[in-house]
């Protein structure tokens, strides 16, 4: 602290000096003087500034060697280690995905879910939407039973034929995990492929009430659990089986605990939608005769139903806010639809993002991007080249605005409604975060009440634990806005 007040002190009198030397001094001679002066003063702060945040860095005992940092000002560094040195940048690789989704589909986009008919049949469509959830299903049945249909003697006919048939690309981590960040991709996809599991408790000694969200037949309940008054002899376990189409929840359950939600991915995204909506036809006594198969919409068949997305803004804002892999995944293939008017891959998708980074300068020496969603072990990235990315962001106002209000804020919402509150930085930091195991991730903006804008890119691999890379983190950014 006593350092710091020196420091204020010194730059005091040196612009006292400065103002006396100008009464004296011819403009040319003033100018001069000028540049001398401002010179000085950003050595003298990018002096202090880094001895501070290395401080920073070794009182969590941050290791030098497993990061990547940088803060910019514009073109001006303020701080750096390793700034070119590359690292797994898990989740944050998602701003990259954004940066090229932005660039390369209207702000203003929307996707489209349909029904037909053939006069027999009923034909489902899928049209990439990500964010195609139960109240959009209610809405798209709403539709349809304006048509007049009550009863479907035919089959549900499933075209999920927008998209390839990959449901879990070869980019992401091998092993597959039934958790919700782990859901399969398809163009026909419902409730962010996932099924929410609420347990909560009943009377002692029965058992709990659990609840499978959407409600469907699709899955068959096994209900093991006991509600118990004092003591959790056996932990709760929620169990998927796919194949057989069971949820199995076991263990004990505390009278008077607070309700208890448990995400678990589904493995069919076609099947899984369709089931769903035979049974939102049924609450309004539709009823449905024949089976669900895989096919194609004819040209000849009438549209008879359709809903319509939010726009593209709004959906980034899902993927960022959250860090919803399965949401990366769909617009990165939607990406891919530009292109490929069916069979759209990731593969593609992901080139295009490439594509669109060396329009840029930015080659994969400084980014390679294999999954956009981060969820990999092998995507690598420098903290100055994503802090490119961030800085011609920040200059293309056509994306600026829309970026900026997709990422969470700082001790108000998103992935970082815990952090940095009751700070500088709370209202005032933009960023998005990243976790893999071994990887603390954290980029963005931060915002200086002089109206000064700093992009950020922090990058840890290493074996620290990952709240007290975190925290270091934080107080980075905290204290660069002093």
């Amino acid at each position: 602290m006593r350092t710091r007040k020196k420091n204020s002190f010194q730059m005091v009198v040196l612009l006292a000096t400065f103002l006396l030397m100008l009464l004296n001094f011819s403009p040319v001679q003033a100018i001069a003087a000028n540049k001398a002066l401002n010179k000085t003063i950003k050595l003298k702060t990018r002096a202090i500034s880094s001895d501070y945040y290395n401080s920073i860095l070794s009182k969590y005992k941050i290791s030098p060697e497993n990061v990547s940092l940088q803060i910019m000002d514009g073109t001006r560094e303020i701080f750096a280690v390793n700034a070119e040195q590359k690292k797994n940048p898990a989740s944050i690789s998602k701003l990259v995905t954004s940066y090229a989704i932005l660039k390369k589909v209207p702000v203003g986009h929307r996707f489209y879910t349909k029904l037909f008919t053939d006069g027999a049949n009923l034909y489902l469509q899928g049209g990439g939407d990500p964010t195609f959830v139960s109240e959009n299903l209610w809405y798209l049945v709403n539709e349809f039973t304006r048509s007049g249909i009550k009863n479907i003697k035919g089959n549900l006919i499933v075209d999920d034929n927008l998209f390839d048939k990959v449901r879990f690309d070869e980019s992401r981590q091998d092993k597959r995990v039934d958790r919700a960040y782990d859901a399969p991709v398809g163009a026909l996809s419902f409730n962010w492929n996932a099924v929410n599991i609420f347990v909560r408790p009943s009377k002692a000694g029965e058992k709990a009430n659990i609840t499978i969200d959407p409600v469907s037949n699709y899955y068959t309940l096994v209900n093991n659990t006991t509600t118990v008054l004092k003591e959790i002899k056996k932990e709760l376990a929620v169990n998927i089986s796919n194949n057989e189409r069971v949820i199995t929840v076991s263990g004990d359950v505390l009278i008077g605990a607070k309700e208890k939600v448990i995400y678990k991915s589904i493995a069919e995204p076609d099947i899984w939608t369709a089931t769903n909506l035979i049974y939102f036809l049924q609450q309004r006594n539709i009823t449905f005769e024949g089976k669900i198969i895989a096919g194609t919409v004819p040209e000849k068949a009438e549209l008879v139903a359709v809903y319509e997305s939010k726009n593209l803004s709004s959906i980034l804002a899902d993927m960022n806010k959250f860090s919803n892999n399965f949401v990366a995944e769909m617009l990165v293939k939607n990406l891919a639809a530009q292109e490929q008017k069916s069979g759209a891959s990731l593969k593609r998708g992901v080139e295009m993002i490439r594509e669109e980074l060396a329009k840029v300068g930015i080659s994969q020496e400084e980014i390679l991007i294999i999954n956009p969603s981060g969820l990999t072990q092998n995507n690598s990235f420098s903290a100055a080249a994503l802090n490119k990315v961030l800085n011609f962001v920040k200059k293309d106002f056509s994306i600026y605005s829309i970026f900026l209000e997709g990422l969470p804020v700082a001790g108000i919402d998103g992935t970082l409604k815990k952090r940095m509150k009751g700070t500088l930085a709370e209202g005032w930091v933009r960023a998005k975060t990243g976790y893999l195991d071994g990887v603390v991730s954290l980029a963005g903006f931060a915002g200086k009440r002089d109206g000064t804008i700093y992009t950020f890119s922090f990058l840890y691999n290493g074996p620290q634990n990952e709240a007290t890379v975190r925290e270091a983190f934080d107080q980075l950014i905290i204290n660069s806005l002093k």
